[in-house]
């Protein structure tokens, strides 16, 4: 069949082509910027349109023409308060240019036993039945999607992992119906098979968000214990899960609000049509999640439709600190690299220089080698060679750069950059890793923890700043010497 994605560079859609492509399948995407996915896989398999779904006009509405069966994988919650709003301009947008394609098939969520529905759930339903005024819509309504990487599952890890006492509003004990990401797939897939049924509930086991969480402690062998306040409002459980885990407040929020009631889902219809899908357990799915994690094979997270936005991220997950720094630049990876890559030696940091010698002053009072070893050229890159305190681990040019720390710290650490193409220049990845060892690794990460974000993040702007200065300086034109 011909088939259109959109929402490829999410979560589930990013999973959902290249099952698509092994099943035979002609796919076709629909993404803002194709630099976005030329990095995926799956890319060369794949023909791309180029477009904004919040076109009310799109030039892109020609190239549906051939298009058998459309995937409708797209939300804003990401965009801030109105993201409700958007949802409905970009459905009726897209509605009006698939209105000649056979069906759509659409993700949404569950919807409460209750009359007061959160934005988030109520915008979801609205956005199918928008849909469904111009096509034949089969509306996957879906509980809490478990999977490595997912939006429901980080939290619940973040949560359970870096909370061994917890306090919860009464609402955590409200019954939720979690489903694995494989199971998801596998009915969008088996969807195509069937004609459009309109809205259909999926769903796993019953059981409370506390449940998960004890769940998700038992299987990695910790001891949580949860008590239940009288009064936590969505609002402040949202911005507490903000600060806890890397989800961020707009994100929160609205997952917040959604199980504020039991969610549940009335699987007979679900039975009825795909009576060969058993959904897996909650314990099955958190363990392949986190098999994935282990291996370094997660395919999509929940910020993989990231936007142009700097974002920051602290993780301290299974004895390994990360903090993590984007920042969208405008200027290619190379003019980014250029930048990040002659860092150290007679050059410096370019900022805070003298917190660095201070840094190697008592590192060689300790026995390091502290910045005494400077580097061997400004643009030597070899895998092996010092740079400063720092040893170059891994370097793939334009793209990557790992440098391992010699300095003495009671533990192992890391600094990490990466560039992919984005939009109108590149996005730089910055992460600092720590692997702490003993009580001191702990006590020496989070004491200087707050220079060290600052550090940090200065680090990184300014990489920014010189990459985009460098940038435009080459675009000028220059002038020949006899002129």
């Amino acid at each position: 069949m011909q088939i259109l994605v959109t929402g490829a560079t999410g979560y589930v859609g990013g999973r959902l082509v290249p099952q698509l492509i092994s099943l035979g399948h002609q796919v076709t995407v629909l993404v803002r910027d194709t630099r976005r996915i030329q990095q995926r896989p799956w890319f060369p398999q794949v023909t791309v349109i180029e477009g904004d779904i919040l076109e009310r006009n799109p030039l892109w509405r020609a190239s549906l023409k051939h298009i058998d069966a459309a995937y409708y994988l797209i939300h804003s919650m990401k965009s801030g308060k109105s993201f409700d709003e958007l949802d409905a301009q970009a459905a009726h947008n897209f509605g009006k240019a698939a209105r000649n394609i056979q069906k759509i098939i659409y993700l949404g969520g569950l919807l409460p036993q209750s009359e007061s529905i959160s934005t988030h759930l109520s915008s979801r339903a609205r956005t199918g039945e928008i849909l469904a005024q111009y096509s034949p819509v089969t509306e996957f309504r879906a509980g809490p999607i478990i999977g490595a990487g997912s939006t429901s599952f980080e939290m619940v890890r973040y949560l359970t992992e870096r909370l061994p006492i917890m306090v919860a509003p009464k609402w955590i004990l409200h019954t939720v119906q979690p489903i694995a990401i494989r199971d998801v797939l596998t009915y969008l897939i088996e969807a195509l098979e069937k004609p459009a049924l309109g809205a259909i509930d999926i769903g796993g086991e019953r059981l409370t968000f506390k449940d998960m969480m004890l769940r998700y402690a038992k299987i990695q062998n910790l001891k949580r214990h949860i008590f239940r306040v009288p009064v936590l409002t969505p609002r402040l459980a949202s911005l507490w899960v903000g600060l806890v885990t890397p989800i961020p407040n707009r994100l929160a929020t609205p997952l917040i609000q959604g199980i504020v009631h039991p969610v549940l889902a009335h699987t007979k219809k679900a039975e009825l049509h795909f009576p060969h899908i058993q959904t897996s357990s909650y314990e099955i799915a958190v363990k392949r999640a986190l098999e994935k994690i282990d291996a370094h094979t997660v395919e999509t997270r929940w910020c993989s439709a990231l936007g142009t936005g700097s974002t920051y991220e602290l993780t301290d997950w299974k004895g390994m600190i990360v903090e993590e720094q984007t920042r969208h630049i405008k200027a290619p990876p190379d003019a980014v690299f250029a930048i990040f890559s002659e860092l150290g030696g007679e050059r410096g940091w370019l900022t805070w220089n003298w917190a660095w010698r201070l840094r190697g002053f008592f590192d060689r009072l300790l026995g390091g080698p502290g910045l005494r070893r400077g580097r061997r050229g400004a643009n030597t890159l070899i895998t092996g060679e010092a740079i400063d305190f720092w040893r170059i681990e891994a370097v793939e040019p334009p793209y990557k750069l790992l440098l391992r720390a010699e300095m003495k710290v009671p533990g192992k650490a890391w600094l990490y950059w990466k560039t992919f193409p984005e939009n109108d220049g590149c996005r730089l990845v910055q992460s600092a890793l720590f692997a702490p060892k003993g009580i001191g690794g702990p006590l020496y990460w989070y004491l200087l923890y707050p220079i060290h974000k600052k550090i940090f993040s200065d680090l990184i702007n300014a990489i920014a700043r010189e990459a985009q200065k460098s940038h435009r300086i080459n675009l000028e034109p220059h002038n020949h010497p006899d002129q």
